[in-house]
Parts: structure tokens; C-alpha cells; sequence
């Protein structure tokens, strides 16, 4: 056998490898403005998507948009007038920083430790440990 014979039985002895898509998708806020104040109705989704607490993703609004937010029945209010195109922006954020892997892109991540000022985000799917900054 020659060396192309020989790459050719090896490369039919490889695994066929299939490209995996996520069909994960970051949530679409989906806001309505009373007044001053801008309600997010669907927090309880947003939260469950990311695998955190509405409370946590409240703490992260408040520091990202500059306006004291609460979370009263699944329902989170901004005391701020806030575009639905801003607010997706921050929640995207939220999700890039805080939530999807770096390493092979899955959502399937949790807060470990938090030690001043930083967390420890670890991967569910691949095992990777990367610190981010705390909210």
C-alpha cells in the first residue's frame, strides 16, 4: 500500500463528526411603559432561560441601566422610561457575560463561588471554569 492508500483507510476509519446547533435562543423582553416606569412581563421566562433567579437578573438591570428595579410577582419594574431595544440589549448582555459558555457556546452554566468582586462561572456541558466580573 501506498501513503494515499493508507491515509484513505484511515480517514473511513474515523468517526463521522455532526455539526450540533443549539436551538437555544435568548428571550425577547417584552416590556410595556406606565408612566415613568417600564414593566417587564416576562422576567419569570428570561429567568428560567438562564437557569438564575429573577433577583439576580434584577440586581444585574439595576447596575446596567442606572434605575432602582424590583421584582413583585414575576413581574419586574424599571422606575425609568426604557426602550424595548435597550432592555434587549442589556438581557443579551446578561446572557453573553453571565450565562453562555466561551469555550463551546452552551447556556448550561452556574455561579460557583463569589469572592470580592468576582464569580466563578462553570460549564455544565464542557467543564470549563472562567472568572467574571460580580454585578
Amino acid at each position: 500500500m501506498n501513503y494515499e492508500q493508507l491515509l484513505d483507510s484511515a480517514f473511513k476509519e474515523l468517526p463521522t463528526l455532526s455539526i450540533e446547533k443549539s436551538d437555544f435562543q435568548i428571550p425577547v423582553a417584552d416590556t410595556l411603559i406606565q408612566g415613568s416606569k417600564t414593566i417587564l412581563k416576562n422576567i419569570e421566562q428570561i429567568a428560567d432561560k438562564a437557569r438564575r433567579s429573577e433577583d439576580d437578573i434584577a440586581k444585574y438591570l439595576t447596575k446596567e441601566l442606572a434605575a432602582p428595579v424590583s421584582v413583585n410577582n414575576h413581574v419586574l419594574e424599571i422606575n425609568a422610561k426604557i426602550n424595548a431595544s435597550s432592555l434587549n440589549s442589556k438581557i443579551e448582555a446578561y446572557f453573553k457575560t453571565y450565562v453562555i459558555c466561551k469555550e463551546c457556546g452552551k447556556p448550561d452554566t452556574h455561579f460557583e463561588q463569589r469572592d470580592r468582586g468576582y464569580v466563578t462561572l462553570v460549564c455544565e456541558a464542557c467543564g470549563a471554569r472562567y472568572t467574571v466580573k460580580s454585578y
